[in-house]
């Protein structure tokens, strides 16, 4: 059932919870994410980066996303994670895009400003929902970055509540990803999370539904922490990627010599580990497990 970005944080505002956001790399991600979302009955958010074009044009795997979606058994929202450009954010919503995520943390705050604004004006021309990033992750979403600046300059990964409250105000969007010290990709070190952050942007914009970026490796306890202090979406990918290429070496060292290799049995084995991965982290996310 595909729903719109704002629709499933409603859900997951009235059940307290963060919805996972996943990445859709490809063909098999998409089936190991809409099946752990199904087995557990619970909504998901599947997302595409304009930073994964090199990987599967949007073109190609958008209409693929939106397809499964819709037969989906559970709320599922199709979502642009860091689009970069309107450009790209255009191409997104009519593919049927039912949220879009502007990035503008690396510009200038007016600049980011009124991008943002305008991302939610196109927007609301196909029904779709908004999200917006302020501050920075320290490194951007395909794991590449600034040489570690994130991990030492607190003014590039904390968002400043006050700021926000006028930045989600004057924008109109749905939901911000909010910087409390996580970062995307692989932690180098243990990650400086600060809740209060996230608590007090949600007191200053009435309540905006938190977005949590490099959700991954972060622990179950910090997981629930950020639940309770009002994150509504967490953005999981890199470790669910690994799963699926460990489940491949697994695959691969336990061929007997002179076995042939299949293709077929590779993706069969990294989607059903990728599935179990997923499960795992939405258990946490709903407060399951």
């Amino acid at each position: 059932m595909l729903v719109t970005l704002k629709e499933i944080m409603e859900i997951a505002e009235e059940k307290n919870i963060a919805i996972g956001s996943f990445n859709a790399s490809g063909l098999e991600a998409i089936e190991a994410e809409l099946a752990a979302a199904e087995e557990l009955n619970l909504p998901i958010i599947i997302q595409f980066a304009q930073c994964h074009e090199p990987w599967i044009p949007l073109a190609t795997i958008g209409p693929i996303m939106v397809d499964m979606a819709k037969k989906a058994s559970v709320p599922v929202c199709v979502h642009l994670d860091h689009g970069e450009t309107l450009d790209y954010l255009e191409q997104a919503l009519e593919l049927g895009f039912t949220g879009i995520m502007y990035d503008g943390s690396t510009l200038p705050y007016e600049e980011n400003f009124e991008n943002t604004k305008k991302a939610v004006q196109m927007a609301k021309k196909y029904g779709a929902s908004v999200e917006a990033e302020l501050g920075s992750m320290g490194k951007r979403e395909s794991g590449a970055g600034d040489d570690g600046a994130g991990v030492n300059d607190e003014t590039k990964i904390y968002t400043d509540p006050e700021l926000a409250a006028k930045f989600v105000a004057e924008t109109g969007i749905d939901a911000l990803a909010c910087s409390f010290g996580t970062t995307h990709g692989i932690y180098l070190t243990e990650p400086k999370l600060d809740f209060g952050v996230v608590r007090n942007v949600r007191s200053k914009t009435g309540n905006i539904p938190v977005v949590m970026h490099g959700g991954s490796g972060v622990s179950t306890e910090d997981y629930h922490k950020a639940v309770e202090a009002g994150v509504r979406k967490i953005n999981y990918f890199t470790y669910m990627d690994k799963s699926g290429g460990a489940a491949v070496v697994d695959y691969l060292n336990g061929l007997k010599d002179g076995e042939p290799v299949f293709f077929s049995s590779i993706f069969m084995a990294a989607r059903e580990a990728m599935k179990e991965n997923v499960k795992s982290a939405m258990k946490v996310f709903a407060g399951i497990e």
